[in-house]
């Protein structure tokens, strides 16, 4: 829990007896390699922080997967539209490696902004959501799947290295043989 505490206090000020509050609503969740958090169609009961471990949201399209965007430790995440709303998700979340989490009920996350700390941290973290959520949506717009995947290389090359490859070629949009090709020319 030591880490959840730190990513926290990467966004406001936690007093010991804030952190208290905020500690005694959570529980730990282990989820296996390909384990499924959650289906479409269920409600999203939760909000997480993934402490160890790697998930890709994605979305079924006539029997085809195709990934959203990833989360990996240290993070919070959740579906949500569904969280929010409390209404059936549109989107699948799973593990893509055996993963630790922390989880909060709807109604206790709710609870927590009587806390000033949870109020201001809850704020900051939906911003930055919204600004990488922003940013993923005008690549997908403007910038070819080759170049993409160049950028991850360059910033993120140990989380390409923990994503299977049809699992990265549904989120560049391509197949997993025209990722191939890419990958086979960045290499010469």
């Amino acid at each position: 829990m030591e880490k959840f505490r730190q990513f926290i206090e990467n966004y406001t000020t936690l007093s010991d007896s804030d952190w208290k509050e905020i500690y005694k609503c959570f529980e730990q969740r282990v989820f296996d390699k390909d384990q499924v958090l959650l289906a479409e169609g269920k409600v999203c009961r939760h909000l997480y922080f993934v402490e160890s471990g790697l998930f890709h949201f994605y979305i079924n399209k006539d029997g085809n997967n195709i990934t959203k965007f990833f989360t990996e430790a240290p993070y919070f995440f959740t579906s949500q539209a569904s969280f929010n709303a409390q209404k059936p998700a549109t989107e699948n979340i799973q593990a893509i490696e055996e993963s630790i989490v922390w989880q909060i009920s709807y109604n206790q996350a709710n609870e927590l902004y009587k806390l000033k700390s949870w109020t201001e941290f809850a704020r900051k973290i939906i911003q930055e959501v919204q600004f990488f959520t922003e940013e993923i949506l005008e690549e997908l717009q403007t910038e070819t799947a080759e170049f993409r995947y160049e950028k991850m290389l360059k910033n993120e090359p140990e989380l390409l290295k923990r994503i299977p490859l049809k699992i990265l070629a549904s989120y560049l949009g391509i197949a997993p043989q025209s990722l191939s090709r890419i990958r086979k020319k960045i290499m010469t």
